[in-house]
């Protein structure tokens, strides 16, 4: 007699067949009975839980439909399951029981410290929590449901019964996802916070599906090849963005049910543009009715608040030396890439996973067992998250935000990395943001915030970060630090935007940033969308396309992001004249010489040493009349004299805009 459960997404080209991962657990199509009741638990189940090395336990613990095959004597409804070994009972409440405790209660699953029951009847849409008592100081608590796939939309904190299956569109996308995803692939990302990039008629956010096609034309026209959305799991708190999850598994309600996020996500892929997730395995909220103190003991979180209680976001860590946690937390990133199609996981605040003392200061941390600060239970997890995610979807990328110096955070693990994908260069981020926001006539002096990053570019597989974080709590706008007039301004942030484009690594951008908005992010309204009917607004918005064109379509601009033959300096060190010169190369030996001229001053007969003779063009100039500037050029391109400079047999003579970026494409 054949059982089967619904409330599955078809997530990949092996959809129906059995996983063969390790750790991956067997089919969840699988029921189980135990005591004539249908479990989603098998021994094996069990087994690589208590271990730490189960990491599809979305499809086996939470709510999930069981439909009886028709002719069987069993009825349809919901297996319940969850996790609370210190409880001394269990019982799900909802509204299909009238909320009344003890009318459901869940059994134990031997010494497991998971409890489960079967409740018939109950379908989409109902609502529950577990109401969880627990053995030590007659602790009782409404806890919502850590893998839940749905959540009622605060602020209300039930979750939701929900089935998860969805017709996928996007075949093609995830044939060819492994090279649009590779290292030596364009990857211009545009981050945006969902809920304040563009309102609807009534004031309100977009629904997912109302977001899509204005999502997916926005993105076209302006060349982005990936999309970052801040995170969109379910949270208590609108002005946290989403960094304070109660819900690891759910998305927001705010924005319509699962399936909707699904559906953006497909049109995204269809039109082209990979989806990359933020996601914070690093701490969640004190809410009641989340994680913390789930069983009446701290089960998710260390017991020692010097270990496991942020005194800076005042919220707890995560307790990444225990085996179920480790299974809970990889589960989460599984989900997403799995059930959902994403494309990357970029992996918040990784800095205070690394490090014991990270916002603590002295007697508020506890050290290691070899007596230093480094969270090795935190590096022995981020180790094993990067090895399975990688294992089941090689052709994703795991970006790590980390503002630190620890080595390997983008090496492979069998060679003592971390073992993501891609790390921002946060580094990159506060020297090129500390030169541009100075003065013209101050720059000479401070040469090195830009040539520093020579030192250190190819350590790691880097991205280059201007997110929300430089546009919020007083920070001003990208535009408002720029320093000067208004003309100034736009000039600066032209050649900011293009020395990002034209040097080596990933690119990032968040939004507001390519309409030059004149001040910073609130979350609580859009974008300034008016800006774009103004021609300096609009100038900009135009370059920030051309330079993901140029960035897409010539190779020498992106194959070797992360490999140092791809850069070449040609000039470093005028510092009198606040001028860069470089290369950028690809394997073929295509050619593009950068200049940026970091002066108000235009030169009209700049002699710059190129490796090649012949015809060099101009394939794009940020003070082109185009993005708002003055109009100085090379009039399209510029041939090659026999006159040696900069150790080159060649050079050109080349007129260099005011506070302008010059491209220029060795051709025939």
């Amino acid at each position: 007699m054949s059982k089967r459960t619904k409330g599955r997404a078809r997530s990949d080209a092996t959809e129906g067949r059995p996983s063969t991962d390790a750790g991956g657990g067997p089919e969840p199509s699988i029921v189980h009975w135990r005591d004539e009741r249908p479990s989603l638990l098998s021994d094996l189940d069990l087994h690589l839980f208590r271990e730490g090395s189960h990491f599809e336990l979305y499809n086996h613990l939470g709510a999930h439909r069981v439909e009886t095959d028709s002719g069987e004597d069993r009825p349809d409804g919901t297996v319940f399951g969850v996790w609370a070994p210190n409880a001394e009972g269990v019982c799900v409440i909802g509204d299909f029981n009238d909320w009344k405790p003890g009318s459901d209660p869940l059994q134990p699953v031997g010494d497991t410290g998971i409890w489960e029951t079967f409740v018939p009847g109950v379908g989409d849409g109902a609502r529950y929590k577990f109401q969880v008592r627990s053995r030590y100081r007659g602790y009782v608590a409404d806890k919502s449901d850590p893998f839940a796939t749905r959540c009622e939309q605060p602020p209300l904190t039930a979750s939701v019964v929900w089935d998860l299956a969805y017709e996928w569109r996007d075949a093609d996308w995830m044939e060819e996802r492994g090279q649009r995803n590779a290292l030596d692939a364009p990857m211009s990302i545009y981050e945006m916070h969902i809920g304040s990039w563009r309102r609807v008629e009534d004031g309100r956010s977009p629904t997912w599906r109302e977001l899509a096609p204005q999502l997916v034309e926005y993105l076209e026209d302006t060349g982005f090849t990936h999309v970052e959305f801040l995170p969109v799991t379910e949270h208590p708190f609108g002005g946290s963005w989403g960094y304070q999850s109660t819900a690891f598994f759910a998305p927001t309600s705010r924005f319509g049910d699962p399936q909707g996020l699904m559906y953006l996500i497909d049109e995204l892929h269809r039109a082209g543009i990979g989806v990359i997730l933020d996601w914070v395995p690093s701490h969640f909220p004190s809410d009641v009715h989340g994680l913390c103190y789930f069983d009446g003991t701290h089960l998710f979180e260390h017991a020692d608040p010097r270990q496991g209680y942020h005194p800076e976001w005042n919220s707890y860590i995560f307790n990444y030396g225990r085996p179920e946690v480790v299974s809970f937390l990889i589960s989460s990133a599984m989900s997403w890439l799995s059930r959902y199609h994403v494309d990357g996981l970029r992996v918040d605040a990784v800095a205070s996973m690394l490090y014991l003392d990270y916002s603590r200061r002295a007697g508020e941390w506890i050290a290691n067992e070899r007596g230093g600060r480094e969270n090795l239970d935190a590096v022995r997890f981020l180790q094993r998250l990067n090895t399975e995610v990688y294992r089941k979807h090689p052709d994703i990328q795991t970006i790590a935000e980390d503002s630190t110096a620890w080595p390997g955070v983008s090496r492979p693990v069998d060679q003592g990395g971390l073992g993501f994908g891609l790390k921002w260069d946060m580094g990159w981020m506060h020297d090129t943001l500390s030169y541009f926001e100075r003065d013209p006539a101050h720059r000479r002096y401070h040469h090195n915030e830009l040539t520093f990053r020579s030192m250190y570019a190819f350590s790691e597989n880097f991205v280059l970060p201007l997110s929300h974080d430089e546009v919020v709590y007083g920070k001003g706008s990208l535009l408002q630090k720029m320093p000067g007039d208004e003309w100034r301004k736009f000039a600066n942030l032209r050649l900011l935007l293009a020395y990002m484009f034209a040097t080596s690594g990933k690119k990032l951008l968040f939004m507001g940033g390519e309409i030059a908005q004149p001040w910073e992010w609130n979350h609580d309204a859009e974008i300034a969308w008016e800006l774009r009917d103004n021609p300096m607004h609009n100038g900009v918005r135009r370059l920030v396309a051309d330079l993901n064109d140029r960035y897409r379509s010539l190779t020498a601009l992106h194959e070797l992001d992360a490999d140092p033959g791809g850069f070449e300096w040609i000039v470093a060190d005028d510092a009198d004249w606040s001028r860069f010169c470089f290369l950028r190369k690809d394997r073929s030996d295509n050619m593009v010489a950068v200049v940026l001229n970091c002066t108000p001053e235009p030169h009209h007969n700049f002699c710059l040493g190129v490796p090649k003779p012949g015809t060099w063009h101009e394939v794009l100039n940020t003070d082109s009349k185009d993005y708002g500037g003055s109009g100085f050029g090379n009039l399209g391109a510029v041939e090659t004299a026999p006159v040696p400079s900069h150790y080159r047999d060649h050079s050109l003579r080349l007129v260099l805009p005011p506070l302008g970026a010059v491209l220029l494409e060795h051709g025939s």
